[in-house]
């Protein structure tokens, strides 16, 4: 099965209750019963699923650690309050994609071997199809997925499992310092978008405060090719020239895009010091990041939000969760920006 689905029992562990508060994880729904008959019979509008890999960075030659983000978010979640400003009730905690066979092979490759490089690429495309069909299943089922990586190579299965869902291309935002539109040379984190763009499940795409000098010149010269379909702004643009501000330059992504069906991503490696696959010094703030969600949220319409890269085993004090914690804000950002919208 694509799906490890978490329980109640699961859940359990994730939170501790305590007298006179409600916690998330008490008012959530669980994924008690057979996946099609929990998603068809679930009252809740978002579905959060993890994708606990970092195949396709290993396949792309980053660090390794992608794997460890889900279980803190999951955590720091489920032990916020369920008050006046968030109801858990809105949430179907799914469980992850089943990819710890694929991750064991993965961890046993160098991808320094060519050889062994082709098989992560493999491993990346077998992971892509499970995915794929989790995501389509969602969408299927009238939901917009939340789903934390992993490695940004998920974001073609968020895109293509969506896509067949909806039964045409959809349009992606993206905050991230690189492109990820990468040579189509076999998959890895940083070719999601040209997969899912050649292929026919990307329609437009817009990368927010790419970094100018981290993306090569065939992904550039792609974007100007392709402008009608394809818009970047440059973090040099906004933070060190002055010439837009940050939240201009997420409008100008979100005008550009329009009201299509939307997928919505951030890339953790977007965000000033968070451990993850490629971390920056110099980046967005977990302010700005929040920022971000909630734009896109409340004036886009969101088919699904993926938070990518982020690897808390990286962090400099291994017990901290502050990743975590800020994965729980970013949801919980989304999940109010598009109730939002819906009430408005």
């Amino acid at each position: 099965m694509a799906i490890t689905l978490y329980t109640s029992k699961h859940l359990s562990a994730f939170y501790r209750k305590r007298t006179g508060e409600i916690r998330i994880g008490e008012t959530v729904h669980k994924a008690d019963g057979e996946w099609q008959s929990v998603l068809n019979k679930c009252p809740a509008k978002f579905v959060l699923l993890g994708i606990p890999e970092d195949i396709g960075v290993r396949a792309n030659f980053g660090r390794a650690g992608a794997t460890t983000a889900f279980k803190p978010a999951l955590e720091s979640l489920l032990t916020a309050q369920d008050n006046v400003f968030f109801n858990g009730e809105d949430v179907l905690i799914a469980g992850e994609i089943t990819c710890d066979d694929l991750q064991h092979k993965a961890e046993a490759l160098d991808p320094r071997n060519d050889q062994e490089l082709a098989q992560l690429k493999t491993l990346v495309s077998q992971l892509d199809q499970r995915v794929t069909t989790v995501i389509s299943d969602i969408v299927a089922a009238g939901k917009i997925p939340i789903v934390i990586g992993g490695g940004h190579n998920n974001a073609y299965g968020n895109i293509m499992g969506t896509a067949k869902a909806m039964n045409k291309s959809i349009n992606v935002i993206n905050c991230d310092p690189h492109l990820d539109f990468r040579a189509a040379e076999g998959r890895h984190s940083g070719n999601g978008f040209t997969y899912a763009f050649q292929e026919g499940g990307l329609s437009q795409y817009a990368v927010v405060c790419m970094h100018e000098s981290y993306n090569n010149r065939q992904s550039i010269e792609i974007f100007r090719k392709e402008s009608q379909r394809l818009l970047f702004n440059t973090y040099e643009s906004v933070f060190v020239r002055n010439e837009l501000s940050f939240e201009e330059a997420v409008l100008q992504s979100i005008a550009y895009l329009g009201n299509a069906p939307c997928g919505i991503e951030l890339d953790m490696d977007a965000i000033t010091n968070v451990p993850s696959s490629a971390r920056t010094s110099s980046g967005i703030s977990p302010v700005q990041a929040r920022q971000y969600v909630h734009l896109t949220g409340a004036n886009m319409n969101a088919v699904y939000f993926h938070i990518a890269e982020a690897a808390p085993v990286l962090a400099h004090r291994k017990a901290d969760n502050k990743t975590g914690k800020l994965i729980a804000y970013l949801i919980t950002d989304f999940i109010k920006a598009v109730k939002k919208q819906s009430i408005a």
